[in-house]
């Protein structure tokens, strides 16, 4: 698949949040006084691959995206991407799954017309 053809393949929504998320590296960048021969040499990618990812492109792999994070000292955000806790519909969904009401275990009788153990003893 060509770079345009994933480009155009790649929902709308998506492509917003990785311009978003490319910009705001870039700002990160520039408010830190990196220049991009430094940020590019620390995250050991090529100007060209920080170019990219500093447009939002899709093609940029997640690991060099983090890379670039851990160099501005922001890979802890990273990690909570896709955190549990904050997953609400993941959650609700969870919920629904559940059973309604739980029963507990109940104490085994005999069957009717069965003779217990307890029967066994007092029997002439």
């Amino acid at each position: 698949m060509t770079k345009s053809a994933a480009s155009s393949s790649t929902p709308i929504p998506v492509r917003r949040a990785m311009r978003k998320l490319g910009q705001d590296i870039r700002d990160a960048r520039l408010r830190r006084r990196i220049p991009t021969e430094i940020l590019a040499e620390r995250a050991s990618i090529s100007r060209m691959t920080l170019y990219n990812a500093e447009k939002g492109d899709v093609n940029v792999s997640m690991g060099t995206y983090a890379t670039i994070l851990f160099v501005l000292g922001m890979i802890d955000r990273v990690s909570n991407l896709a955190d549990a806790s904050e997953d609400v519909l993941g959650r609700q969904l969870d919920e629904e799954r559940l059973p309604k009401r739980i029963r507990l275990p109940g104490k085994k009788t005999a069957a009717p017309g069965k003779v217990g153990p307890s029967d066994k003893a007092g029997a002439p």
